[in-house]
């Protein structure tokens, strides 16, 4: 049986632009969805093999600021520049926790060859 690769990473910092931005707020269950010239002001999470964990300030045109969990289906407008810190000796990994209900972070230290 073929051993599974589990890595860590973060994402230290992300800024760049959006033309769709889809975000769930605080205390929601469902995305909500904007739309236009949208600036990444910052962008940041923890990165496991079983996924992203991912937070996100974005501003509108206007200057408006609004924040919270960044979800699948966001589009970059023009750029995005990500910076990312890999942690080798670190795994990351996503569980139920029977005390909150949600899936939180597990972080282990690799044994040692």
């Amino acid at each position: 049986m073929a051993q599974q690769i589990e890595q860590a990473g973060c994402l230290i910092s992300g800024i760049g632009s959006l033309s769709v931005a889809q975000l769930r707020l605080a205390g929601r269950r469902e995305c909500t969805i904007l739309r236009g010239e949208l600036e990444i002001l910052s962008l940041a999470g923890t990165l496991a093999a079983d996924g992203a964990h991912l937070h996100f300030a974005i501003a509108d045109s206007s200057g408006s600021v609004i924040g919270g969990h960044l979800c699948t289906g966001s589009l970059v407008r023009t750029t995005a520049e990500l910076m990312v810190g890999l942690l080798p000796e670190w795994q990351f990994r996503r569980e139920l926790d029977p005390a909150t209900g949600y899936v939180e972070l597990k972080i282990r230290q690799v044994p040692a060859p």
